[in-house]
């Protein structure tokens, strides 16, 4: 039996050996990837469900489903949890808490304190180390009871 010497050139086998290892490096990077957002994806599953049953438990009727919820706060929070406590969040609450005219015709309202219940619970949530300037700010507020007392 006698083996036959290499043809191909060195530069050519280098060639190969350098895509191989290029190929190898970028498939182990999108494994990477894939792994860290699953895992993202299963961290922001628990907490919409965790968020849902705290809706449930207060009595607040929601045909969302968690996959929805997560897809909208993600595993942080999302846009709520950003930075609650700003004076830019506040403002942009105090707009949603209005009469819904636009402009010189937008007035604020006694607002009922069930409105602030929702995003009492996704800081609570998401993000309970903002909670506590959060439920002072709501408890300043000047809000009615459901009942309208």
């Amino acid at each position: 039996m006698s083996t036959e010497l290499e043809q191909q050139p060195k530069r050519e086998r280098s060639v190969i050996y350098i895509v191989t290892v290029v190929v190898l490096v970028v498939l182990a990077v999108i494994a990477v990837v894939m792994f860290l957002s699953a895992r993202q994806e299963v961290k922001a599953q628990d907490k919409a469900e965790q968020f849902l049953a705290s809706l449930e438990e207060q009595g607040i009727d929601t045909s969302l489903t968690a996959e929805q919820v997560a897809r909208v706060l993600g595993d942080d929070g999302g846009g709520v949890c950003a930075n609650p406590n700003d004076a830019l969040s506040r403002a942009i609450l105090f707009d949603r808490l209005s009469n819904g005219a636009a402009g010189p015709g937008q007035r604020p309202i006694l607002a009922e304190d069930r409105l602030l219940e929702g995003e009492l619970l996704i800081i609570q949530t998401y993000c309970p180390d903002e909670l506590e300037d959060f439920q002072k700010f709501v408890d300043e507020l000047n809000t009615v009871k459901e009942n309208g007392s």
